[in-house]
């Protein structure tokens, strides 16, 4: 299936979810919870992007167990979550607009029908749709903080498969990412490895953030001069329930280990 000559008026239907999914919006902690691969969804008009539908429940889809850490987190934590709906093959809201990957026609030697030859009209309007009312949220609500000078520590939360089609092993536990300010990103990661000694955990593994690559972090931590981190835990450790509220308190525990040694922003 091809969208090459196809001009989609609107993406999205009224029966269609809305992009972003606020929980807790009143939380009091100053972390602010991003998960930007959290859902499955596929915009009905886009017919299912020509996929078989067990390839929905692979980690090309969504970033499998990152919503419920990301939950569970929000509730350690009392902590506000930004949860994206859609799938990130419909549209990735971790990846600026040029990035070849916002939009994959293949996503880890798997072709993706829906988004092969997609014409340049149809790419701007899943962006428009789904990738910018998601981040206006999140700005809004940062905007609303810094307006009454509330502390903001962005952390987003990720997860990834631990081998990539025709790649080796990925040996890590839990990826810490950041990039031009690794501040806080280092005392986090310095304090879960003292806590958690027999995790395999590491800085920019198996991922590094930069602008061509990342949206959350370059745009809305460097940007604003926030504290910040990106999360990587390793999907198979996520694989229920249990782990990922284990995974949650790990997590909530270092956050709050960390926040209560360093002041909020800076």
């Amino acid at each position: 299936m091809s969208q090459a000559s196809t001009t989609i008026t609107n993406v999205l239907s009224p029966s269609d979810p809305p992009p972003v999914l606020v929980i807790n919006a009143g939380g009091r902690a100053d972390f602010v919870l991003i998960c930007e691969h959290a859902g499955r969804a596929i915009p009905q008009r886009l017919k299912g992007l020509g996929l078989p539908g067990a390839e929905m429940f692979r980690h090309i889809a969504y970033d499998v167990g990152a919503e419920g850490v990301a939950r569970q987190l929000a509730d350690h934590l009392d902590a506000p979550l930004f949860l994206q709906r859609y799938s990130r093959l419909v549209v990735d809201c971790n990846r600026p607009f040029d990035a070849p990957d916002c939009i994959p026609e293949v996503s880890d030697a798997t072709v993706v029908p829906g988004n092969v030859q997609l014409s340049e009209d149809a790419r701007r309007q899943r962006y428009a749709e789904i990738h910018e009312p998601f981040h206006r949220e999140v700005a809004l609500f940062l905007d609303r903080r810094a307006a009454i000078r509330s502390p903001a520590i962005l952390v987003a939360v990720h997860s990834f498969t631990p081998r990539l089609s025709g790649g080796g092993e990925r040996p890590w536990h839990l990826g810490v990412l950041s990039n031009r300010d690794r501040s806080f990103a280092e005392r986090f990661l310095v304090a879960f490895q003292k806590r958690n000694p027999t995790m395999v955990s590491a800085h920019n593994q198996p991922y590094v953030v930069d602008d061509r690559g990342d949206y959350t972090i370059p745009v809305h931590g460097e940007r604003r001069g926030l504290p910040h981190l990106l999360l990587e835990i390793r999907n198979d450790l996520l694989s229920d329930a249990e782990g990922q509220r284990n995974w949650a308190v790990l997590i909530a525990e270092t956050l709050i280990h960390v926040r209560t040694k360093e002041p909020a922003n800076g």
